[in-house]
């Protein structure tokens, strides 16, 4: 399937692939060339969905997506700026074009790799490169996020950076559609990895059971669970257990981001969310406040 850019829309992309990349690129933080023709009419389905979501008090998924991408966004730009980040690794990036963006900005002050399934990061690459958007210093390669060494692994990915610099890592919209043994691996292997640079970062979206336990929330799951056609897992309740499983998988420094912390700093981020959207910070060096 093609859409009028030309972009080759991989089988295998989800329909939340498909659909947040509409959502990134209806509200400018995107590139037309990677909105899909699924994703228009995903969009168009599910508004009704979404308008009744926030007519009884359940989050609406467009206002959670941008919420958690604007959020992190902020907090990997204020990395760059300051020079203690200077290599992102961004995995399962998908349809965002969160690497377009940061390498317009920041041009050849960050090295930007986004990490994909192979098919998925083929028909990114060609996309961008059809706009001529693949600037220097932005990679967009293969990799499997379980995988621990060899072609394809995070450590091979890794392999050509500079470990005198800050890296960081990113996962956004990943971790709830793996089961728990699988996200301590993947913590495990990033921490591993990071731990050989001279600052080592992780972002990444999470969100506690205990969060989600409101009116209207369970319903919207269940829904999301049917739309992603799998299970959707909420693998903390409190954040207690989110920091104690980072520690003991190698981040010794991390906490939750409230989006409402950073309020003065982010525009067009909806109220009464702060109950619902969480960004994990961590990190494996010291000497740094985690605070915003």
């Amino acid at each position: 399937m093609e859409n009028t850019s030309g972009y080759r829309t991989p089988a295998s992309i989800s329909p939340t692939g498909h659909y947040t990349g509409y959502i990134w690129a209806r509200h400018g933080l995107s590139h037309p060339a990677l909105v899909t023709h699924t994703g228009r009419i995903l969009f168009q389905l599910f508004r009704p969905i979404v308008w009744l979501a926030g007519a009884t008090g359940a989050p609406r998924a467009d206002s959670f997506l941008l919420t958690r991408h604007r959020l992190i966004d902020l907090r990997l730009a204020e990395a760059i700026e300051s020079g203690r980040v200077t290599q992102v690794i961004e995995i399962a990036a998908g349809l965002a074009a969160r690497g377009w963006r940061m390498k317009q900005r920041f041009g050849d002050r960050v090295t930007y790799i986004e990490a994909d399934l192979p098919e998925m990061a083929q028909a990114k690459r060609e996309a961008l490169a059809r706009i001529g958007s693949l600037a220097a210093g932005h990679h967009i390669v293969d990799i499997d996020a379980l995988q621990e060494s060899g072609p394809g692994s995070l450590a091979a990915v890794a392999a050509g950076l500079d470990r005198r610099e800050g890296v960081a890592i990113i996962t956004e919209g990943l971790l709830n559609y793996f089961s728990l043994d699988n996200v301590r691996s993947m913590w495990r292997h990033f921490a591993r990895t990071l731990a050989e640079f001279e600052r080592g970062y992780y972002w990444a979206d999470l969100y506690l059971s205990s969060d989600l336990a409101g009116p209207g929330v369970s319903p919207f799951l269940k829904l999301l669970s049917a739309f992603v056609r799998g299970r959707v897992h909420l693998h903390f309740a409190t954040a207690d257990e989110v920091h104690a499983e980072l520690e003991a998988d190698g981040f010794p420094y991390a906490r939750l981001l409230e989006p409402g912390e950073f309020a003065e700093r982010l525009s067009g981020i909806p109220h009464g969310l702060a109950g619902y959207v969480k960004v994990l910070e961590a990190r494996t060096h010291a000497g740094e406040q985690t605070s915003g």
